[in-house]
């Protein structure tokens, strides 16, 4: 490039906001699927394949991949990978929301870990559980290192593993998979609330399908909706009293 070719040129970056880093992690934490490219063994092509997600309990993408699909072999060989995670609504389908994490892969192989992973997961995708113990598959985490944001036309960012990493205060992911059971076995009234009072969501059978230290994603059907906190919680403790008094405010309401 020739001196001063450049100078010209306009950034078509946007500073990274709390606005910015709220909607890259909505993107992560609502969604259900994404496309995951990696490097194919030997060649080193490209290789991308849709795969089913969820997030951990920190908000790194997670998915459940089985070790006959190619790429379970290409991240064995070479952790790297990029997660492209955004659903096209109606119109153009590039003026909708998007979100490129890149990272390395982890194949969780902890039991206790994936356990937790495993009831994260089985939150969004229920029908999993018919093969999600099969000896062939295995929950994977992509660790992200950077990301690059598309909010839409002339909405573009590029963010950090800081902007896109919760929190977790010591044994909320422990607690996290039986809270998140309890609400849904014993206080799905209160979950419908939050999605009416809150999201102002039509009625129906709302249920959570995790909690983390700065909000709560509720699903209905197939549907995930974000309902932050209006502060992160700074203990495991203070979890019950937050869904305590979000239920009161909300059939106050």
């Amino acid at each position: 490039m020739a001196m001063g070719e450049s100078e010209g040129k306009k950034d078509v970056l946007r500073e990274t906001d709390d606005d910015a880093r709220r909607q890259g992690k909505a993107l992560i934490r609502t969604a259900r699927f994404g496309a995951l490219a990696c490097l194919e063994p030997g060649s080193g092509a490209p290789l991308a394949s849709r795969v089913g997600l969820a997030a951990t309990i920190d908000g790194a993408p997670l998915f459940l991949i089985s070790e006959l699909s190619s790429h379970f072999g290409a991240l064995e060989a070479d952790a790297r990978a990029s997660l492209l995670i955004g659903e096209p609504g109606r119109g153009d389908p590039l003026a909708h929301p998007r979100i490129t994490v890149i990272g390395r892969a982890e194949r969780i192989s902890d039991a206790d870990a994936r356990e937790v992973a495993k009831a994260r997961y089985l939150g969004r995708h229920p029908k999993a559980a018919l093969y999600a113990d099969f000896a062939d598959f295995a929950f994977w985490r992509l660790r992200p290192e950077r990301a690059s944001l598309n909010g839409g036309f002339g909405k573009a960012y590029a963010m950090s593993a800081e902007d896109l990493a919760t929190p977790c205060p010591t044994g909320l992911e422990a607690g996290e998979p039986g809270a998140t059971a309890h609400m849904n076995d014993d206080h799905l009234d209160a979950v419908a609330d939050y999605a009416t009072a809150f999201l102002k969501a039509e009625p129906g059978a709302w249920r959570l399908a995790s909690i983390d230290a700065e909000g709560l994603d509720l699903m209905l059907g197939e549907r995930i909706e974000r309902l932050w906190f209006d502060a992160p919680l700074q203990s495991a403790g203070a979890l019950r009293a937050k869904l305590v008094d979000m239920a009161k405010v909300a059939r106050a309401g």
